[in-house]
């Protein structure tokens, strides 16, 4: 019996079931979960994988923030692998892009961001499990969210006349010309921080649902050659190529965590510090 978990584009796509692929081959075993109907909302896949690693954040930050509260150093290979994480984001994306310590006020989202973002895209290298930053809704409605912190931390260091007017640059013109340039650069300002955050979204989707296309079709490859006789040829170098790109799926998931969360620190650098 052919299973939706052998196809990686599962990985990306939603539907109204979880699958259980480790059970696949056997027809005794009803090897997917359906998903309930909560008052007119239907539960997606996505939506469960997002709460799993909403929960799994939870699960790994707070005894972690506990275990550095009570101790200077950390001990044990997993708790300085997640602390060097934590210093990273600090370090090297939020004080350079936002400037200084007044940038440790942003840690909370951007530490949040780092690792959901991270959790979200390493589910999908697991079977049954899927990537939700796979999906542009996903990746939209995090976008939003980063705008909407920008917006709100523009307006709090400027005050909300403040932020919206400082969008315009300077205009060294007549002030004939300027009634009619201030306008247009204000609404051409207003599209730029609509889009920014689109392409911020659509990046992260992009390469998420890209990774798994190309896996897709190299898997396919087998396929096509099943019943031709360059099968034993096709398989092991198909094979070969998925496990090699499985590991470059694995370096983009680190890879597409940090990007998005330094463009999120860099577009709230820029807010804050209008000039």
């Amino acid at each position: 019996m052919a299973g939706h978990g052998a196809n990686p584009l599962s990985h990306v796509q939603d539907s109204h079931e979880l699958e259980i692929p480790w059970f696949s081959n056997w027809p005794e075993f009803q090897w997917t979960i359906p998903l309930p109907n909560v008052f007119g909302l239907q539960i997606t896949k996505f939506m469960v994988m997002e709460v799993v690693a909403a929960l799994l954040v939870i699960a790994v930050m707070i005894p972690l923030s506990r275990m550095i509260a009570a101790r200077p150093v950390s001990k044990g290979k997993f708790a300085n692998a997640f602390e060097a994480m934590l210093l990273f984001v600090r370090d090297d994306v939020a004080r350079p892009s936002i400037g200084g310590h007044g940038a440790d006020q942003f840690l909370p989202y951007l530490w949040t961001c780092f690792f959901f973002v991270l959790f979200n895209n390493l589910l999908g290298m697991i079977p049954g499990f899927a990537s939700a930053t796979g999906n542009i809704n996903v990746t939209f409605a995090l976008a939003m969210i980063t705008m909407a912190v920008v917006i709100v931390s523009g307006s709090k260091e400027s005050g909300v006349k403040g932020y919206w007017l400082t969008l315009v640059p300077h205009l060294d013109v007549p002030p004939v010309m300027k009634w009619f340039l201030w306008p247009l650069m204000f609404f051409i300002e207003i599209a730029g921080l609509l889009i920014k955050h689109v392409v911020l979204a659509v990046r992260l989707f992009a390469n998420m649902f890209a990774g798994h296309m190309v896996l897709a079709v190299i898997l396919g490859f087998i396929l096509m050659a099943w019943h031709s006789g360059v099968f034993y040829l096709v398989m092991p170098a198909s094979i070969l190529g998925v496990i090699c790109l499985s590991l470059l799926e694995l370096f983009v998931a680190f890879l597409q965590a940090y990007i998005f969360t330094f463009l999120s620190a860099l577009f709230i650098g820029t807010a804050v510090h209008p000039h």
